[in-house]
């Protein structure tokens, strides 16, 4: 449906025909470029059919920001050093974040006593791991560090600084990255802490940021500009619908990245209409974490409810959508399932494979995702399901590749183009 063009009449050698009759007084020039406005707008018109909209839905945390940011490293234009800026602001605030939760949930276990017995991994620090802690506890939890200097950390010379674009609540944590990653280092490189972050399910610690946790010493430095990776691991929270488009192969593709917490679900609806392929994520490792905004809720049990409303909706349970599913973070779930066994969790206990073994755990959750289909009709085929690593640029190339395949096949059927078989 839509506006129609009204076409001229002209000769019958050219196969147009229209309801409006033209009199020999007409001037051919005006006949011609109505035609040439007719063919524009038909040729419009099949760009229009071709056009994909794809939406990314899934749980909060699953991964589907980061599947929008590989979308832009493989397909799209590279970022700005205002961006780039923005991300650094991020990464160093996400440390901050991550060492604050790793400190409650190092009290929360009572293992504070752990450190006194440890010595600085690094013979160069003149810290102890205990107290590192308390320098960081005091700054970071209870608010009664000693004040710093007032002299910004770096001064003019860092190339990050402030970003405005980040918010004032990540550019305040990086500023105090910049005054406490001697401590942070110090602190991560201990044992206890090595223990404790085997436990962070319990906090909700981004797993991915063990790789800043890693490195605090270059995201320190002044000349620190965030690299690929950083800014794939970078947690931003989606609070909006954000859209990019793409041209891939003479075809223009629209993704669309929403918010995944429950606040945020009620802006979805906004962004059904006319979905050619709705890409969900859903993150393996999440088996045995609980939802931020409510913390009796199991991540996986969560993921798996959402997953059959969305494969259920009027607006999608048709054959104008494909519903892709992403079993992301397999990396996380394969390091995780060795010491957190699927069967162990309440919501999981009728899982019958042997413990520590990533194929069965994968194959099960796969059968639970498939039993979210209601309708017999539906087709859910293997090759629209893929595990994937998102941070894993190689791996997404080759899982965005297969699918925007499918779903450039799919959208040429529906349109006519490859008939209808």
């Amino acid at each position: 449906m839509g506006c129609g063009s009204s076409k001229p009449e002209i000769p019958p050698a050219t196969g147009e025909t229209s309801g409006h009759r033209r009199t020999p007084a007409d001037d051919p020039g005006e006949i011609g470029e109505s035609n040439t406005i007719d063919r524009q707008l038909e040729r419009d018109r099949q760009q229009d059919e071709l056009k994909v909209k794809l939406l990314l839905l899934g749980a909060g945390e699953s991964g589907k920001s980061t599947i929008f940011k590989q979308m832009r490293i493989i397909y799209g234009t590279p970022r700005s050093e205002d961006d780039l800026r923005m991300y650094g602001v991020v990464v160093r605030s996400n440390v901050v974040t991550a060492v604050r939760k790793l400190i409650q949930l190092l009290r929360s276990l009572d293992v504070e006593s752990d450190l006194a017995g440890e010595s600085a991994a690094d013979p160069e620090d003149v810290m102890s791991p205990k107290e590192a802690y308390d320098l960081l506890r005091g700054h970071l939890i209870d608010g009664n560090g000693t004040p710093f200097e007032e002299e910004e950390p770096n001064g003019d010379t860092d190339w990050v600084g402030h970003s405005a674009r980040a918010g004032l609540g990540p550019n305040n944590d990086a500023k105090l990255f910049l005054q406490l990653w001697r401590p942070i280092k110090i602190l991560w490189e201990s044992r206890t802490l090595k223990e404790v972050w085997q436990k962070r399910a319990q906090v909700n610690i981004i797993d991915g940021h063990k790789d800043y946790l890693q490195d605090v010493p270059r995201i320190a430095s002044p000349s620190f500009k965030p690299t690929t990776q950083d800014i794939l691991l970078a947690r931003v929270k989606t609070t909006q619908v954000v859209m990019e488009r793409y041209r891939i192969d003479g075809i223009e593709f629209e993704m669309y990245d929403v918010g995944g917490q429950r606040s945020e679900r009620r802006k979805w609806l906004d962004c059904f209409d006319n979905v050619d392929a709705v890409l969900f994520v859903a993150a393996l490792s999440e088996y045995d974490q609980k939802l931020a905004e409510a913390r009796r809720t199991n991540r996986m049990l969560e993921a798996l409810e959402l997953f059959r409303s969305v494969c259920n909706n009027r607006a999608f349970s048709n054959s104008q959508t494909s519903i892709m599913l992403f079993l992301n973070k397999k990396d996380v779930f394969a390091e995780k399932i060795l010491y957190s066994d699927i069967a162990a969790q309440p919501e999981f206990k009728d899982y019958a494979g042997p413990p520590r073994d990533f194929n069965h755990g994968v194959l099960y959750f796969i059968q639970r995702f498939k039993e979210c289909l209601i309708s017999d009709e539906q087709e859910f085929k293997d090759s629209f399901i893929h595990v994937t690593c998102a941070t894993d640029t190689n791996n997404m190339e080759f899982v965005l590749d297969s699918t925007r395949t499918i779903i450039m096949t799919d959208n040429l059927r529906r349109s006519g183009f490859l008939g209808n078989g």
